[in-house]
Order: structure tokens, then sequence, then C-alpha cells
């Protein structure tokens, strides 16, 4: 097909407006208007075929591109009578400054979209394919920005939460109607992606004034306290300081309680538990660059673009953050309930997935799962002849479980929200291990420090199950259900920086090592 181009012609209009007066009729010259016929590049489906031969770098865009242009009457989107329209330059901006997104300006014809708007008298593309270009260039960003790596992709690094859904026509009626990109609506983002943007600038920011500097601690540092002299203070003051968790910096090498109370402010942002002392592993955290800081936010940006905003519009849910070990009862957007858990170790790790909570359990039997069986119990028996019952265990029908009671590795209550990967929270009597700050060591399921309170937060609307039914169920020796009047969505995440409620930047450790695999996808392309 022959490519038109449009002429755009010049037409003058005259009009001569004749009118009386007492002295006669004289005859007035109007003024001539230019009349300059709106641009109109035709942009069809043979166009749109033949550019995705030249440029298959882009073709999974195809077909968003042409139900776009179908939907906007096969014409131009991004050029009038002056050329690039406005709109037009400020999504190239957008794409320039990708970098505040967390992201690289990889468009993959680069060599092509910046001659439209830097070098004008260089850009060779056609009108029609300079329209094509920009609007590839839109759906680039689109992608990029708010969705991210494919599903695929996040469900390969094991994230099986519910991928938040992309709608590009719906949005583009938006952006083309309003002439906005990325607003900071809610709507569009997940809140805590914007709270993340913000660290970034602020960290890229330390990044550019170079950063902070290395604390040089000696071979046989000692544990410093309040009182203590040595040079290694002082960098830990300038340290704190950079990341301003020391107000003021006074440059003594003496650890006083204003540099113990802003260590210890660091440690609880570090997922750390606070200390009266400073420990050598505390100079190993410090001491992480912020370059490597910078890469944890964009990590944890991306996860963001998966996350459904509607979630943050539930009246009531739990979340579980694993890398955090920490469990929040959110109700009325407020954080009503806040537990420590364990989670999964490195070979039985937490699923990153989400349920509807529907039954809690009272007393309940552990029946044993077959993994479990095979791996422990078996050999176990094999060793020794007495294990099932020094252990609490039973033989039930072919299967092994073990009866309500105190010494039951589900302790006195389970809360169930039914899934594939037999994952629920529960009790547990091993309470020494909510005192570590690594709690990787279930089995996969998730236990709970504060199970009797998370369960008196559940039923508090129910007027019949008060505190004292509750602990007399939890210890009654005999299993009971009781099914929530109203399902409690669970979602279990996996970040390793989030910034609270108070607005302050946690980091927390990368307990399953998964920020490096997207990290590297996210700097490979």
């Amino acid at each position: 097909m022959k490519i038109l181009y449009p002429l755009v012609t010049l037409m003058m209009l005259l009009t001569f407006v004749s009118c009386n007066s007492k002295s006669g009729d004289k005859e007035e010259k109007s003024t001539a208007k230019q009349v300059v016929p709106e641009l109109k590049i035709p942009i069809d489906s043979v166009d749109i075929s033949k550019f995705y031969q030249t440029y298959p770098k882009l073709i999974k865009f195809q077909g968003d591109v042409s139900a776009l242009y179908k939907k906007k009457n096969s014409t131009q989107l991004w050029q009038d009578n002056k050329g690039i329209v406005e709109f037009g330059s400020t999504l190239f901006n957008k794409y320039k400054g990708l970098e505040a997104e967390g992201l690289k300006a990889n468009f993959p014809y680069n060599e092509k979209i910046n001659p439209i708007f830097e070098r004008i008298s260089d850009n060779k593309l056609s009108q029609v394919d300079t329209d094509l270009m920009i609007t590839n260039l839109y759906f680039y960003y689109a992608e990029k920005v708010f969705n991210g790596v494919d599903e695929k992709t996040s469900t390969s690094l094991q994230w099986l939460l519910p991928r938040k859904k992309v709608n590009y026509q719906v949005f583009s009626d938006s952006i083309f109607k309003h002439a906005t990109i990325n607003d900071d609506n809610k709507s569009k983002m997940f809140s805590q992606y914007y709270k993340l943007r913000d660290v970034l600038k602020k960290y890229r920011e330390i990044e550019k004034k170079g950063g902070w500097k290395r604390i040089e601690a000696a071979e046989d540092f000692k544990n410093l306290k309040v009182g203590d002299s040595a040079a290694t203070i002082a960098q830990i003051r300038e340290r704190l300081s950079v990341t301003g968790e020391l107000k003021e910096n006074n440059k003594s090498a003496v650890c006083d309680s204003t540099l113990i109370a802003a260590m210890k402010n660091y440690e609880i942002h570090h997922g750390k538990t606070p200390k009266n002392i400073i420990l050598k592993e505390h100079i190993d955290e410090l001491n992480v660059p912020v370059a490597d800081r910078i890469k944890t936010i964009i990590v944890n940006m991306e996860r963001c673009r998966w996350i459904d905003p509607e979630l943050e519009k539930g009246k009531e849910y739990i979340e579980v953050n694993i890398p955090e070990f920490r469990l929040y009862l959110i109700r009325n957007h407020e954080i009503s309930f806040v537990s420590a858990v364990v989670v999964g170790k490195a070979m039985t790790k937490t699923v990153i997935f989400s349920g509807m909570m529907n039954n809690i359990v009272f007393s309940p039997y552990w029946n044993v799962p077959q993994s479990i069986i095979n791996k422990e119990i078996k050999p176990g028996m094999a060793k020794n002849k007495n294990y099932l019952a020094e252990k609490h265990l039973e033989w039930n029908n072919g299967a092994v479980r073990q009866a309500p009671g105190v010494n039951n590795s589900l302790g006195l209550v389970k809360f169930l929200f039914p899934n594939s990967n037999n994952i629920y929270l529960h009790d547990t009597p091993a309470k020494s291990l909510f005192e570590r700050e690594n709690r990787a060591f279930s089995h996969g399921c998730v236990r709970v420090a504060k199970p009797r309170e998370l369960a008196i937060e559940l039923l508090k609307n129910d007027p019949k199950w008060t505190p004292a039914r509750i602990d007399k169920a939890m210890h009654a020796g005999k299993e009971s259900w009781y099914t929530l009047k109203k399902k409690v969505p669970v979602y279990i995440g996996y970040f390793t920086a989030w910034v609270d409620r108070d607005g302050q930047l946690n980091f927390y450790n990368d307990v399953y090592h998964r920020d490096e695999s997207l990290l590297k996808l996210l700097t490979e392309e």
C-alpha cells in the first residue's frame, strides 16, 4: 500500500459586509481569515503490519497498538499541524526520566525515537512511522512502569499472589483525555510504590554526594557501650547522620546515650533487635554501600507493580511479610494487630500467595504431611521404637497425627485459609524461636507469636466468643471448629524494603535470596 501524505492547503475566505449609513451605502472590506484544515494521517492495519516487519522487537505491542488506532478512527495520535503534540513530548520526557522509577530507558529503537524529539532534522521516519514509533514508546513505558515483568516471569520467581490486571486500552483513554502520566493516583498503583520512589530519590541524592564512608573497624573489635572511646565511634556518628538516624553529629569519639539511641533506631528499621551496645554485625550492616541499598529499593518497587491497588481498599485483611517475620491485621485501613511470626526455612520456604481465611480450629490435631512422614518420622521410627509415643504421635487410618494439647506442633489454635500449598497460620509450643532475629524455621506454615490475641481480634464482633471462651476452647484438649461469619483475605508477601506508616524506610534480610534473580532481570534488558 502506498503511504498517503496529506497536503496542508491554505484557504482564504473573504467576506464583504455591506451596511447602510446616512451618507449612503459604503462597501467595507472584511478582515481575511486563514483556515488550516486539521491534520489527518491515515494509519491502517497495513501500515501497522509493515511497521512491525521493520521493527520486530516491538511486535508484542502490535495487538494493543492496532486496537488503539482502530478506536481512534485510524488516524494519527501524536501529531498536528505544528508537529509533535505537547503530550507526546511529555511522554518522551517521562521515558527519559525512567531512572526515577528505578528503570532504564532501554527502548529497543532509541536511535529512532530520540531524533523525533531531540534532533528533529535527523528524523528520517515517515509521518506514519513517526506516529507508530511514539505509540509503541507509550506502550513500552506503560508496561515497564505500571505492569513490570510479565506474569509468567513473576510466577517463575515463586510470586503466586494475584497479579494486577492492566487494561492498556482503558488506561490510554484516560491519559489521552487528561494528558497525564503516572500522577500518583492510587487507583493506578499500589501506594507503597510511590513511597519507595520517594526514598529512591533520596538515596540517589546521597549516592551523587559520594554515599557514606566505610567504617574501619579493627580486627579485634570489641562491643561499644556508653562511655567507651574509639576512633570508630566518630565514624559511626558520621554514617548515621547521612541517613538521618543521628540528627546532630558532634563528631565525638566517645559513645554516649544519643549515639546508642540513634543506633537502636537504625537497628529497628533494619530488622534487628535493638541493643544497648554496638556490635561488629552492626558495623557490617552500616557498611552496606548505598548502591546496594538502591538496588534493594528498585527490586521492591518492581514487586509493587504486581500488586493490585484494590487490595488496600479492603476493610479487613491479614498481611504477612516473610523477610520481616511479621504479621499485620489491617482493619478499616489501620493496623489493628501485630505479631512476630516464624516462616519456612530455606529448604521449605513459605509460599508467596493469598487465600481466604474461613475457619479457626481450637485444640487442633496436627495431621502430619506425607513429606514429613517420609523425611522425618519414618527414619525416627527406624532408630527408636518409642518415637511416636515420645512425640505424642499416633497412627490414624494409615496416616499420622498428633493429638491436641500443649505438645502439639500446631499449639492450641490454627487459622485456616484453604490452599493447594497446605499452608496456614498456627500457634506453636516452640516460643523461644520468636526471640531470634532470623525466624525461618518452619516447614512452610506461619507460626504466630500471639495466636490467642489474633483469635480475640478476629472474633471480637461475635459477642458469644469472649476471651474467656476462646481460652477454654484452646485448652479443651478436644478439637473444635469456628467458621468465620465473613472470610478474611490473607496475603503472604515478600518485601525486603518497605516504607512504614510513619514514613520510615525499613530494610530486611533477603532470607530466601530472591532479590538477586529479580534484579538481574531488571538490569539485563
